[in-house]
């Protein structure tokens, strides 16, 4: 059997190791790969524990930023609402004031129609008095053929 061999570095001989030589060398190698190991798996550990850490501070950090955004959009949208019904009451006090003004003038214009309607109806009164005192002269109105000429006689002689 092939035994493995060590080229001594101060002679330059060979010599075979067997398995009563290997074993120490052997077992001091695997202790110093374990110790490198456990470090490595304490290495390890101690960074998926800080990527742990610092993927809860992500999702706290996004949680509280989506917490600000809906903060803000809340303000934005209050602030809107605010704006549009500032903007919506001037308009209707403008529409109010133009319908007022508008109002106005209609009842200027009504007023004016009135008093027309008034004078007319005053003057329409006028005629028709004038013209029942014009008929009741024309009844008191006797007509004397002979003479050819029309006496007025008062109907309630006194």
């Amino acid at each position: 059997m092939n035994d493995p061999v060590i080229i001594c570095p101060n002679c330059k001989e060979e010599i075979k190791l067997t398995e009563s030589l290997a074993a120490p060398l052997v077992e001091a190698t695997r202790q110093q790969y374990e110790v490198k190991l456990v470090k490595k798996e304490s290495e390890i550990s101690k960074r998926e524990a800080a990527i742990l850490d610092k993927q809860i501070a992500v999702t706290k950090a996004e949680e509280s930023l989506e917490e600000q955004v809906i903060a803000r959009l809340a303000r934005e949208r209050e602030k809107i609402a605010a704006e549009e019904a500032k903007r919506a009451r001037l308009l209707f006090s403008e529409e109010i004031g133009r319908k007022g003004r508008e109002v106005s003038n209609l009842q200027e214009v009504l007023k004016a129609k009135e008093i027309k309607l008034s004078e007319a109806q005053k003057a329409q009164a006028g005629v028709i008095r004038k013209q029942r005192e014009l008929d009741d002269a024309k009844r008191e109105l006797v007509w004397c053929p002979s003479d050819n000429v029309s006496v007025f006689r008062p109907s309630n002689p006194v």
